[in-house]
């Protein structure tokens, strides 16, 4: 089934230009063809198309799923931008096909990449969230630097991944189910000791995600794996 992203479809029965002209232009698409759209906030709709056209292509809503795909459970990364931001980018995809809530990019000491493009991010949310089928889109934070990030973090159960020594549990042991989860995963030179101290002081237990030793975008999916197989056996 074809998917479409569709933002204000509650309100318009038209696709966005660029929408439009996938549907239109790239699939052509005739009218009577029935189609999936998301509107990135949950909701899931069947639509029929009326009036294919490469600007303003045209639908009818036949039928909608509210909260579709809806989990008892919510996941929080919050990762350090790779120098490679292809890689980081990787990051962003994968976890979103595996299952994210929301994604902050992290600054840190030892960062070596210090800002993002997150048009860029936006449109890579709604692609991966398109093929994995998945109406409700990653909300994309802003860069927040580590000191800021762990003062502002609402969620109860909270993590830091680092590789220093230390009584470190292995995260797919301690996340909780059905719960409001946040992860920390640092740079590739990992996080400052004081960065980790900054954590620790509020409340983020240390954890590890395995025996390897990870690049930063391999760590930031392994959290996002693990924390779904926990919600999910």
């Amino acid at each position: 089934m074809t998917i479409f992203y569709a933002p204000d479809i509650a309100n318009s029965p038209f696709l966005p230009d660029d929408e439009s002209a996938h549907c239109a232009k790239v699939l052509r698409l005739q009218a009577g063809v029935v189609v999936h759209l998301i509107d990135g906030v949950g909701n899931l709709y069947e639509a029929a198309i009326v009036a294919p056209h490469a600007k303003r292509t045209e639908v009818k809503i036949l039928s909608v799923q509210h909260d579709f795909g809806c989990r008892p459970w919510r996941l929080h990364l919050a990762v350090a931008p790779t120098k490679n931001s292809d890689r980081f980018e990787w990051f962003v995809e994968k976890a979103t096909e595996i299952g994210v809530d929301t994604i902050t990019p992290l600054l840190c000491r030892y960062s070596e990449r210090k800002a993002i493009r997150p048009d860029r991010i936006e449109k890579i949310l709604v692609s991966a969230s398109k093929q994995s089928y998945k109406a409700r889109i990653p909300q994309l934070n802003p860069m927040t630097a580590v000191a800021d990030f762990v003062q502002q973090v609402r969620e109860p159960y909270r993590f830091v991944a680092h590789c220093y020594e230390g009584d470190k549990p292995h995260l797919l042991h301690v996340c909780p189910p059905r719960s409001e989860v946040v992860i920390m995963v640092g740079p590739e030179g990992d996080f400052s000791r004081e960065e980790v101290d900054w954590a620790l002081q509020q409340h983020f237990q240390p954890v590890t995600l395995g025996a390897s030793r990870l690049r930063t975008e391999t760590a930031g999916v392994v959290a996002c794996h693990l924390a779904t197989v926990v919600n999910e056996i």
